[in-house]
């Protein structure tokens, strides 16, 4: 049984809001954090027909630095996900794909926050022209499988949602069957 949690927003942002949330535990100790309430997000794995993977690198001003990363954008009020995701994919590589397929969803740091990220591998990719929105500063690369795994083991990728979706999917293509294997 979920507690009942009385909240007070304290905070309205563009991009998300933060309450104060309140609840009883079981002991009666009454409890208070801030929690950050987002709209959730979506994270796009784009592999090209070679099999390489579209990156970013992401001017991240809360970590000072700039961060390889998918793809990944915010909802907007009514949208779905899947057209969240085609529509970062392209504001943001200038790619467009033939089709997204689902690969999970997670939360990406429930200690404090609410944000939901659905995670999409797109194929089928055609070039186009990146139009980020203001503010945004990214740079769009293309690495090898090869590639991508060593920056995660050398530390050179360390964004988690990246690495979240990353393993999402991989463990897909665990689970397809290998091109001429017995099924």
């Amino acid at each position: 049984m979920h507690p009942t949690i009385t909240s007070q927003q304290v905070l309205s942002g563009t991009i998300f809001d933060v309450d104060r949330a309140s609840w009883v535990l079981a002991s009666g100790d009454q409890i208070e954090r801030f929690v950050v309430r987002h709209p959730g997000a979506v994270t796009i794995v784009p592999v090209l027909d070679d099999g390489s993977v579209v990156l970013v690198r992401n001017a991240r001003i809360a970590v000072g630095a700039r961060l390889w990363e998918l793809p990944a954008g915010k909802l907007e009020p009514d949208e779905p996900p899947v057209e969240t995701a085609r529509r970062e994919l392209s504001e943001e590589t200038g790619y467009t794909c033939a089709q997204l397929i689902p690969l999970g969803t997670f939360y990406t740091s429930p200690g404090f926050c609410d944000e939901v990220m659905h995670c999409f591998l797109a194929e089928g990719l055609r070039a186009g022209v990146a139009h980020p929105e203001p503010g945004e500063d990214l740079i769009v690369e293309t690495v090898t499988p090869e590639e991508l795994w060593s920056m995660v083991d050398d530390g050179t990728l360390i964004d988690g949602k990246t690495m979240a979706a990353l393993l999402l999917w991989q463990r897909r293509l665990a689970r397809l069957p290998r091109p001429g294997a017995r099924v």
